[in-house]
């Protein structure tokens, strides 16, 4: 009867420190996740500079009401390269190559439906390779 009783004390001083340990385990994976955050990832990057946009949005201006599937609209820049651009940053078109003044800016499409839902845009040129386009 003895051995019994040891026995089931035995096993649940197991219970106990397993369950301990654990917990343990599981808090030391929560301090250094929470201690190691880095900066989080781009999702896009500005189509005039490439900066990385972290949660910063772009200066721009659309054009049309916004029933409308296409929109026309001008990007002037991120907080990186507008209205001020950062030492060491270019503004170069994504369609022709060239430098954009700064204040010169892109024009684009902006297509509000689109089959996962986000908006979309689709940049056609800009101050420099549109000319048509009123500045």
């Amino acid at each position: 009867m003895l051995d019994y009783i040891l026995l089931g004390v035995a096993v649940i001083i197991i219970i106990f420190a397993m369950r301990n340990f654990i917990k343990l385990l599981i808090n030391k994976k929560a301090v250094a996740a929470s201690t190691s955050k880095k900066k989080s990832f781009s999702f896009a990057n500005c189509p005039l500079c490439a900066s990385p946009l972290y949660k910063e949005d772009l200066f721009s201006r659309v054009f049309r009401p916004m029933t409308v599937d296409d929109q026309r609209c001008i990007i002037l820049g991120c907080p990186h390269c507008y209205p001020r651009t950062d030492s060491g940053i270019k503004r170069v078109c994504p369609v022709c190559h060239k430098v954009v003044p700064v204040d010169g800016h892109l024009v684009a499409r902006l297509f509000n439906k689109t089959k996962d839902g986000k908006k979309h845009i689709i940049v056609t040129g800009c101050t420099e390779c549109c000319k048509y386009e009123p500045k």
